[in-house]
Order: C-alpha cells, then sequence, then structure tokens
C-alpha cells in the first residue's frame, strides 16, 4: 500500500506539472475516456498562459519533472511507433539543460572514485561548464612530468541511482496496469519500452561502459583523417567520474562561428553524414546521440564527436538490410527491396514478397520524381517502417535507434548545407559496403567463415561424444535397480499433493455453500 500511494503521488504531480506547462492543453477531448474530460477541462484552466509553443511546453514539464522524465522524453523520441511521430519530433528538441549540483559535492564525488583527493588527481578542477540529467561536465588542468593538459571530467550525479530506481518501479506498475486495462498498450508492449529504457539507462550510470564506447568509436574510426574522438584518461576514470581529453572547437549549430573560421560548411555536411553511414554499415556500432551539442570541430577541421552515454549496434543482418534497402532505392529496385526485408526476417512468410513490392513502390516512385535536395532518407526510413507495420513487420529497436540517429543527422547536413544531395552523399558509403560484403571478396571471407565454423564444430565432437556417453551411463546406474527418490524429495511431494487436496476440498466447500444460499433464496 505503501508503494501505491508513493506511486499515485509521483503520478498527481507529474499531472499537475504537465498541466500547468500546458501539455495536456493539446490532448483532444475525443482521445481521453468520457470520465476523464472534466479533468481535461480543469487541466487547462491552470495552464499558464505564457507557456509557448508545444515542444517548448513538453521540455519545460520534463525539465521540472526532473532527470528520469528527462530521460523518458529523450527515450520515447526514439520510440514514434510507442508516441506517434509529432511527439517523437517534439520530444527531440528537449534540452537536456539540468541545474548544477555544486562544486563541493563533485569534488567530494571524484575523491571518492578515484580514492584520492582532487587537486592530487588533478593539478587544476574548475566549476561545472555543463550539466545534464545524469551527470555535470567540468574542466581541469592534468600535470604530468610537467606537461599540463586540459581535460573534460564528467560526473554522476548524487544519488542519481536510487532516484532513477524509484521512478524506473512507478514506470514499471504503471506500464503494467495499461497493459492489463488496454489492448493498445499490449499492442505497443509498455512494459518491454520501460525494461528497455531501464537497461540503457543503468548503462549510462556506469561510466567506466561509456569510457570503453568511446574506446571503441575511437579504434573504429582511427583510419578516418576526418573524424577524432577524444582520449580517455582511464587512470583519472571510473564508476562515477570519467575523464576525457579536453576539446577546444565550434560547436557544429554555431554557423556564424564556423564561417568565420574559414570551415567548408559544405565539406562538414558530407562529413557528418558519410561518418554516420560508416559508424553504422561499416563497424555495427554508431553514435546515437549525434545533435549539434554533441559535435564540434577543431582548429585541424576535424568532426570530433562527445558524449559516448547512448551507442546504437547493428548485426551483419542488420548492417546487410540497411545497405541493400538504401542501394535498393538507388538503383530503384524494388523486388529486391522487398526480397531482403524477407530474407532478414523482417516481414512474415505469410505476405507475398510481391505485396510488399508494390507497397515499396508506392514509396520510391514519388521519391525519385523529386530534385536530389528534396529527397530525405530519414523521411525515406520513416516511411518505410510505416508500410512494414501493415505487413506486421514486429518492432526493431535497433532500427528505430537507427532511423532516430538518421532523422538528426540529416538535419545537421541540411543545417550546414540546405543543397545537400543525400543519394550522391550516401552513394560511396553504400557502394564500398556493397562491394566488400557481397562482391566476391566479400562471398570467399563469407564462405571462409563458414568453412571456420564446421571445423570448430567438427573439433568439438569428440569431447560431444564423450559427455553423451557419460549421461547415458549415469542414466543406466541410476534406474538399473529401478528409480529411487530421496525422503527429502519424498516429504515434498506429500507436502505439495496435501496442499493440493487442501485447496480442491475447499474450492468444492465454497461451490456447495453458494448453491446452498442460492437455493434457500
Amino acid at each position: 500500500m505503501i508503494f501505491l500511494l508513493a506511486d499515485a503521488t509521483r503520478l498527481l504531480r507529474a499531472a499537475y506539472v504537465l498541466a500547468r506547462e500546458g501539455v495536456l492543453s493539446f490532448v483532444p477531448p475525443l482521445a481521453v475516456p468520457p470520465p476523464a474530460r472534466p479533468l481535461l477541462k480543469l487541466a487547462r484552466l491552470i495552464a499558464r498562459p505564457d507557456a509557448g509553443p508545444r515542444s517548448a511546453r513538453l521540455a519545460a514539464a520534463l525539465s521540472r519533472l526532473g532527470p528520469s522524465y528527462v530521460k523518458l522524453g529523450q527515450f520515447l523520441a526514439t520510440r514514434p511507433d510507442v508516441v506517434g511521430p509529432s511527439i517523437a519530433r517534439d520530444l527531440e528538441v528537449l534540452q537536456d539543460r539540468m541545474p548544477a549540483f555544486g562544486q563541493a559535492v563533485a569534488e567530494a564525488t571524484v575523491a571518492g572514485t578515484l580514492d584520492r583527493p582532487v587537486l592530487v588527481a588533478f593539478a587544476e578542477f574548475g566549476p561545472a561548464v555543463a550539466a545534464a540529467s545524469i551527470a555535470e561536465v567540468h574542466r581541469a588542468v592534468v600535470d604530468e612530468d610537467g606537461v599540463r593538459r586540459d581535460v573534460a571530467v564528467k560526473i554522476l550525479r548524487p544519488d542519481i541511482g536510487r532516484r532513477f530506481g524509484s521512478d524506473m518501479a512507478t514506470f514499471r506498475r504503471v506500464a503494467a496496469f495499461a497493459e492489463r486495462a488496454s489492448p493498445e498498450a499490449r499492442r505497443l508492449r509498455l512494459e518491454a519500452v520501460v525494461e528497455t529504457l531501464a537497461r540503457s539507462v543503468s548503462m549510462e550510470m556506469d561510466l567506466r561502459l561509456e569510457a570503453a564506447a568511446y574506446a571503441e568509436l575511437a579504434e573504429n574510426t582511427r583510419d578516418d583523417a576526418e573524424i577524432h574522438v577524444p582520449a580517455v584518461d582511464w587512470d583519472r576514470s571510473g564508476r562515477e567520474v570519467l575523464t576525457t581529453q579536453w576539446i577546444d572547437g565550434i560547436k557544429l549549430s554555431d554557423r556564424a562561428a564556423l564561417e568565420a573560421a574559414g570551415h567548408d560548411l559544405k565539406a562538414l555536411a558530407r562529413i557528418v553524414m558519410q561518418s554516420f553511414l560508416r559508424q553504422a554499415m561499416r563497424d555495427g556500432f554508431f553514435h546515437a546521440d549525434m545533435h549539434p551539442g554533441n559535435l564540434f570541430v577543431d582548429v585541424q577541421g576535424r568532426l570530433v564527436i562527445v558524449d559516448c552515454g547512448i551507442m546504437g549496434r547493428l548485426g551483419a543482418r542488420e548492417r546487410r538490410f540497411l545497405a541493400e534497402i538504401l542501394y535498393g532505392f538507388i538503383t530503384r529496385n524494388w523486388r529486391r527491396t522487398a526480397q531482403v526485408h524477407f530474407d532478414a526476417g523482417y516481414v512474415p512468410r505469410h505476405h507475398s514478397v510481391e505485396d510488399f513490392a508494390q507497397a515499396i513502390r508506392a514509396i520510391g516512385e514519388p521519391i525519385h520524381s523529386r530534385a536530389a535536395e528534396q529527397i530525405s532518407m530519414a523521411k525515406l526510413l520513416s516511411l518505410l517502417l510505416e508500410v512494414t507495420g501493415l505487413f506486421d513487420m514486429k518492432t526493431r529497436p535497433e532500427l528505430l535507434l537507427l532511423q532516430k540517429t538518421m532523422v538528426v543527422v540529416e538535419g545537421v547536413a541540411r543545417s550546414l548545407d540546405p543543397q545537400l544531395n543525400m543519394w550522391t552523399t550516401a552513394a560511396p558509403v553504400v557502394e564500398d559496403w556493397i562491394a566488400r560484403n557481397l562482391g566476391p571478396v566479400g562471398r570467399i571471407q563469407e564462405a571462409g567463415g563458414a568453412i571456420g565454423e564446421v571445423g570448430s564444430f567438427l573439433a568439438d565432437v569428440p569431447d560431444l561424444l564423450g559427455r553423451a556417453g557419460r549421461v547415458v551411463t549415469q542414466l543406466d546406474e541410476a534406474t538399473r535397480d529401478g528409480l529411487s527418490l530421496s525422503p527429502k524429495t519424498l516429504e515434498g511431494i506429500g507436502q505439495a499433493e496435501a496442499k493440493r487436496a487442501f485447496w480442491g476440498n475447499a474450492a468444492l466447500w465454497v461451490i456447495a455453500l453458494s448453491l446452498l444460499v442460492i437455493a434457500l433464496k
């Protein structure tokens, strides 16, 4: 009962904040059950008159509700299948700006995590320069043998684990109740959505995992001259603290500063798009939060990628799927594009490939009738996922994260070069992947991998046969004189049977008494 009361209190506060910020004013009355419509009218009465546009209202409400709700909003921006495309777009503009938690607390966290005083680990340790829902960042200086270098120190918010744990427990119970009460909630798998969010947050709250993501992304892109990923200072990093190279650069959102510094905006737009496609298709490991605040241009003109808390992965099948559908749209091979969906197992076999190809043609043909700068690959993927929903395609979280990131990346690239030809820009990356993986070299590598798997299996056969022989021998010995059970096992069976008999008899008595009462009435 205490937990239910706490859940109700949290939800009432959330409802009040959403109403006060005017978020509920945009909910149409017909979209809620009749008993709740008077509450919707009340929500509109208490809304602030200066709340601003819908996207600003939603961002303000989630920021007021705290880190868990900000993170929930960011996560739901990747799930247009759950909240709808329009709300997902509103959530994409959510600014992750939270108040700093104080210098003293930050220094205490650093000292506790690194097991040494702050001014022993760092020569200088400045105030927070940015504060987000889960952590804040400080600028510091490291002095090693007289060589000083600037670093960025990311520190988790205090008590963030407990706060997220409490909110996640509430979200779980609300999702479970919604699925019991609503078929639509069951279709959207709200409990699975909450569990995915909980796993994502738990990984973000261990900065050692983010450090590993930095290292993996840097390793994957080490030969990409136009990309730079800050190096991790492992000696000054831990579960609650992450120290990386400090970046002196210009944010990609500051177009005027980029032009003043003489950077080629058209070249930067190409780099942004191609770097993302290489991460997704070549490496299968991509930065899934490539908004302008996480992208800088350094003095060498390289694109610098920071904040690796949210990363996406694509397996070999998903990478092939992405490459072939993009190539299929480029070449207008609708039948092949449809077949790729079936080969990947994304569309159930009881559907017709020809019917699905017809649906894809309905998307593709209008695109090819437009000018190149009017074609949006992000919109293409969005429409594609919408159509596949009509063919019982199950939700694929990794593809939705890819779609969301594609929308953001395309928006960044278009802001730098409004005339960017998306197909021309993507073609070299797509064609290179296809040549490497589906051409003769790729076929030889695939065959070599298959031979390796067969060889591994054959090498394990003697051990498997030996283990099977031991199991047969043990089974023969156990049943040679009949199967015997231990006294403890027999006692457990007896207790279970007694319990079953008790409840069976009780049920019969309840039925008999009910019939007696009905007869007397």
